[in-house]
């Protein structure tokens, strides 16, 4: 009993000292900088749809302003929101305002890093040097 006890004990204090691991989650539309620019003015709502996927909010008062929200939370960071505003006019694409997730290369290696992950380029170098050194010793 007095085992268990301190179990639970020691178990309750690591979890509140951050050891415990916290996913990256993002929540709402999925979309990127190369989809908001492929987005032009005149666009039917169709093309739109193709381009975006279905935007998270459509007022049934105002169906010419579509919505793409998007929240993302990296570990036990702050919740990042950004909001996708579209408007048409005449069923085309008049205008586009907000923010969305800007690609940031260098978040995305500092991302798979920390995860050990690799992009296809960085592979292919540690394979070129793995067969370098192993040309000159064998």
């Amino acid at each position: 009993m007095l085992l268990r006890l301190i179990a639970l004990i020691a178990l309750a204090a690591l979890s509140g000292c951050g050891v415990l691991y916290k996913l990256d989650v993002q929540q709402g539309n999925l979309f990127n900088k190369t989809q908001v620019e492929t987005l032009k003015p005149g666009m039917s709502k169709r093309q739109v749809l193709l381009v975006m996927g279905s935007p998270s909010i459509i007022s049934p008062f105002n169906q010419n302003r579509w919505d793409y929200v998007s929240s993302i939370k990296r570990g036990r960071g702050k919740m990042e929101s950004k909001d996708l505003v579209l408007y048409f006019e005449n069923e085309a694409l008049a205008r586009i305002e907000g923010d969305y997730f800007p690609e940031d290369p260098e978040q995305l290696i500092r991302d798979a890093r920390k995860y050990k992950r690799q992009y296809p380029d960085e592979k292919r170098e540690d394979d070129k040097k793995k067969r370098r050194g192993g040309e000159g010793q064998g």
